[in-house]
């Protein structure tokens, strides 16, 4: 059938203005490459972590609202991220990792039918029945395995004392010479009863801890810490992520003596931030993590 020459207009138009809103629309999709926007990230910090107060190359960053609370940690690393994937892209890992944290009493990886699942007891500083200690359930997941970037998730909708929608996340990208720049992120959201319990532990026990970042001088000159919930969140993400990088340190050790040198190598990490990390003095710390991973050996 001949159609009208302004239909056939009609029709070459409607089809270059599909063609290109769907070309925009795909591209308005396209995912950014977490590499590259890690790399970037790794190139925008490069004067903070050249002059900080770590004495390291490490910037710690946190964020504090009505209810949530997030820190993130970036840091270079003296290793492949070859190392990185090939020790961490596993769950039984991350429980040798988790149980290095002062408040971790109890870690175990389990595959079930939603998934992987890494079961964590989170208590007190001090020795405690593992009945008594609340336990906090984390997805495993790792969204993204390449030859230069790796990333993992460990996330869980409930923990103790009314926190919920936790996230430790851990991103690495490789860096020339055979280091790896590491974005650690640990990150809660608490309700009302879990914030007045929080700030009733930091009125009593916790009354003198401070974070990392610094506010101001105090009247001597000295620096005055954040402290409060989110100077606890510094301190907790500062724990996880130095357990992180003395489980790394301890991988090329053999196998029967990994979790000692892991022990020793998280002790000395945190002793070099007294004012924030010192809880216990080393023999005490090694002594209830020896029991404590003993425990996590034997319970399922």
């Amino acid at each position: 059938m001949h159609q009208p020459r302004g239909f056939i207009l009609l029709r070459l138009i409607s089809g270059v203005v599909m063609a290109f809103t769907t070309g925009v629309a795909g591209a308005a999709i396209t995912p950014p490459n977490p590499a590259s926007t890690l790399l970037a990230t790794y190139a925008s910090l490069k004067l903070p972590l050249a002059q900080n107060q770590f004495k390291r190359q490490l910037v710690l960053e946190s964020s504090e609202s009505s209810s949530r609370l997030k820190s993130d940690i970036y840091t270079v690393a003296d290793y492949p991220i070859a190392l990185v994937k090939a020790n961490l892209n596993n769950p039984k890992n991350w429980c040798e990792v988790m149980i290095l944290h002062i408040n971790t009493k109890y870690c175990r990886a389990e595959v079930g039918p939603s998934g992987t699942l890494l079961k964590v007891n989170i208590g007190k500083k001090t020795p405690e029945d593992l009945a008594d200690v609340p336990r906090v359930e984390f997805n495993y997941s790792v969204p993204a395995l390449a030859a230069n970037y790796f990333e993992v998730d460990l996330s869980a909708q409930d923990g103790p004392l009314g926190t919920h929608d936790f996230l430790i996340q851990l991103e690495a990208v490789a860096l020339p010479n055979g280091k790896t720049f590491l974005h650690f992120t640990y990150s809660y959201t608490v309700n009302f009863a879990g914030r007045l319990a929080l700030e009733a532990y930091l009125a009593t026990v916790g009354s003198d801890k401070v974070g990392f970042t610094v506010i101001g001088k105090q009247s001597d000159g000295q620096p005055e810490y954040v402290s409060g919930i989110r100077g606890l969140m510094e301190r907790n993400t500062m724990r996880y992520y130095l357990a992180i990088d003395s489980f790394l340190g301890a991988t090329r050790t053999a196998p029967a003596a990994r979790f000692e040198r892991s022990l020793q190598n998280w002790y000395t990490a945190a002793d070099r931030y007294p004012r924030q990390l010192r809880d216990m003095e080393r023999q005490e710390y090694v002594e209830m993590k020896r029991a404590e991973y003993a425990r996590q050996q034997a319970v399922y």
